[in-house]
């Protein structure tokens, strides 16, 4: 008897959790007021939420769990025993457009498992996007995993539809990518990925030049640019899978930033599967590690840290798991504060435990017209017990000796009212947020 379509979809959307490059930013904005169906930027959209909290507004589904190949760390691997199936194009595409009528999804996150061959499961991919933009005017977002091995003419079409486009580099570790996926070839994923930097830098000096003959023309109609996935592209990494360290982990992301301009390097946490292979860990790694990872490559990315600034905080080549590596970071280089907020290089301030890149723009802005004081730093929900000890402001300056005590970071590792009772912040201030003179202190702290 045929599967039902509800099964289907049971088994597919499942089988898809374990890929976690699935966000929809940095693309270009379209909508479907002159026409077609459906927007990138998420207006009237009704978002569902995962048990964990995390916000989904994609159909996020693989085109079928079947794989010939037989990588040990996946669960979908041609040796798995676990319940296959497989969409048609055309239930996929009435898929997505059902789910955005009724205002569940706001686009598409479409990969798959390798079926006949890279070529063939290349081609049902970029089939699907083709009629959702060609055959029904779909303009929500669409992010599809493309495959290192297929002909290049079909990446090339994936990223005239898709908004993003993917590769995963797997794993951090090039011999630990051969040992548990023989079949697949590091080098050839990192052809691909040049392959897709240079169609997605092509497009956007296009894109650059038109606008500006836009402008020469003063608004004069010319033949759009090509468009290439203009969100450009992400990876993921499963971590806890090999015996790579955080530094590794962490220095290949740098260079795959730097080599092919990705937007985002995932990490996904390896989760031990059904009749794994000896050679795979037996128990998965602590959550916090790939919580870690995410908050060290956004020092990458937004703070000007580079990796072994960032794996300077941490020991033998892991990062801390007690504390944010910033804040495990600036314990270790103490002789760096206390920083004063109303003096400082923007890049000194990025480095200070608990401001946010944005709080920083903020207090730049705002300092050229009036001093800082501890209030104000309130009013911008600075999470004052984790910045107290590393700057100074009008009118505060850290407690004599308290960035060399030797129990600082005893203090600072998160504990409900710790530090408050150990004196961080300044004499009153506690006291004073406590009776609602000064502030509320937010739930959670900048990074």
């Amino acid at each position: 008897m045929a599967m039902e379509l509800r099964e289907k979809l049971e088994i597919l959307a499942d089988a898809a959790k374990y890929d976690a490059s699935c966000a929809s930013s940095g693309t270009e904005k379209r909508d479907s007021r002159d026409g077609g169906l459906g927007s990138t930027e998420g207006m009237g959209i009704c978002h569902a939420y995962a048990p964990d909290g995390r916000c989904i507004s994609l159909l996020k589904v693989l085109l079928t769990n079947a794989c010939v190949f037989d990588c040990a760390y996946c669960i979908n691997r041609a040796s798995s025993n676990v319940r296959r199936a497989r969409f048609s194009v055309r239930e996929i595409v009435e898929l997505t457009l059902d789910f955005y009528r009724r205002n569940y999804i706001e686009g598409l996150f479409l990969s798959s498992g390798i079926i006949r061959s890279p070529d063939y499961t290349m081609e049902q991919i970029v089939r699907v996007a083709r009629e959702l933009r060609e055959t029904h005017g779909f303009k929500g977002y669409i992010h599809l995993k493309t495959i290192p091995d297929a002909d290049p003419a079909l990446l090339a079409e994936a990223g005239r539809h898709a908004d993003r486009l993917s590769i995963n580099v797997e794993l951090p570790d090039a011999g630990s990518l051969k040992t548990l996926a023989p079949e697949k070839d590091g080098g050839q994923i990192r052809v691909a990925m040049a392959g897709l930097r240079a169609r997605i830098d092509e497009a956007k000096e296009a894109r650059d030049e038109a606008a500006r003959v836009r402008v020469a023309m003063a608004g004069g109609r010319r033949a759009a640019a090509p468009r290439f996935a203009p969100a450009g592209q992400s990876t993921q990494m499963i971590v806890g899978a090999d015996s790579s360290t955080d530094e590794t982990v962490l220095n290949t992301s740098a260079a795959l930033y730097g080599s092919y301009r990705l937007r985002r390097v995932y990490f996904s946490a390896y989760s031990p599967i059904p009749d794994a292979a000896a050679i795979l860990p037996p128990v998965a790694p602590p959550l916090v590690r790939e919580h870690r990872l995410y908050q060290a490559d956004w020092l990458l990315r937004f703070y000007g840290f580079t990796a072994p600034e960032v794996m300077a905080g941490g020991e033998g080549g892991m990062l801390d798991l007690e504390l944010d590596p910033k804040l495990a970071w600036a314990l270790k280089h103490r002789a760096a504060f206390p920083v004063d907020v109303n003096r400082a290089e923007r890049e000194m301030l990025l480095r200070v435990p608990g401001l946010g890149a944005k709080t920083v723009e903020k207090i730049v802005a705002a300092r050229r017209v009036r001093s800082f004081r501890m209030a104000d730093l309130a009013r911008l929900r600075v999470n004052l017990r984790k910045v107290g000890p590393f700057i100074t402001a009008v009118d505060h300056h850290p407690r004599g000796g308290l960035l060399d005590r030797a129990d600082l970071r005893a203090m600072l590792v998160p504990r409900d009212g710790l530090a408050e009772r150990a004196g961080v912040l300044p004499a009153g201030m506690a006291a004073g947020m406590r009776a609602g003179r000064a502030v509320q202190l937010p739930l959670f702290g900048a990074a």
